[in-house]
């Protein structure tokens, strides 16, 4: 059963490291997604149709190597902060949802002082809505639950338009296959982010087949 979407929400974390209120080093940790190349490459060409078929939208455009779709935020921090990776541990290797198939068929925005650009589905498949609710449960039980939000609106951030927030927009549908989540570390202001870990989903294809 999916989920009905809300209309777009409030603003998220700027990818590009756009945060002039964190003067020192900051440490992000997330919990995320990561497309495979394949998918990456098709995040990239609806990106850039996209652009082509808004050309009045002024915005800055992420590079395709940081796409993710964030599940659950850690926190910013003033070093690498070793407990919270071994709760996020801990609660990434107690997962029993399977594999699965994203489809996005959006294109969306925040609200927020540079509106994020994304694409997200029009409903949540019930399988990632199971996967968010799990890790949820396992923070809250390693004592995590400080920077936890209370809902889930998954998307991949595309650009950060100036001023604008794009409209809901219809696009052709983009299969994501879901098969593992990841770790990942971020400093504020440096173009790269680094996978902490990853654990992989397990393959359900045998159980729906039989």
């Amino acid at each position: 059963m999916n989920r009905q979407l809300p209309p777009p929400g409030p603003p998220q974390l700027d990818l590009l490291g756009g945060n002039n209120a964190h003067p020192a080093e900051v440490h992000r940790l997330f919990l995320a997604l990561l497309p495979d190349a394949a998918t990456r490459a098709r995040l990239a060409q609806a990106a850039a149709a996209l652009r082509s078929g808004q050309p009045g939208l002024r915005a800055r455009w992420v590079n395709p190597a940081r796409y993710h779709a964030t599940l659950h935020f850690l926190g910013d921090h003033a070093s690498l902060r070793q407990d919270v990776v071994s709760a996020a541990t801990a609660a990434a290797q107690r997962l029993r949802t399977p594999s699965f198939e994203w489809v996005l068929d959006q294109a969306a925005g925040f609200r927020g002082r540079q509106p994020p650009c994304i694409l997200r589905s029009a409903s949540v498949p019930a399988p990632l809505q199971q996967l968010w609710q799990e890790l949820r449960h396992a923070l809250l039980l390693a004592g995590q639950g400080r920077h936890l939000e209370t809902g889930f609106t998954p998307h991949v951030t595309l650009a950060y338009s100036h001023g604008v927030v794009p409209g809901v927009t219809p696009i052709a549908p983009l299969v994501w296959p879901v098969d593992r989540v990841v770790l990942l570390h971020s400093v504020v202001g440096q173009p790269d982010y680094q996978v902490l870990a990853e654990w992989p989903l397990p393959d359900d294809s045998a159980g729906t087949q039989a």
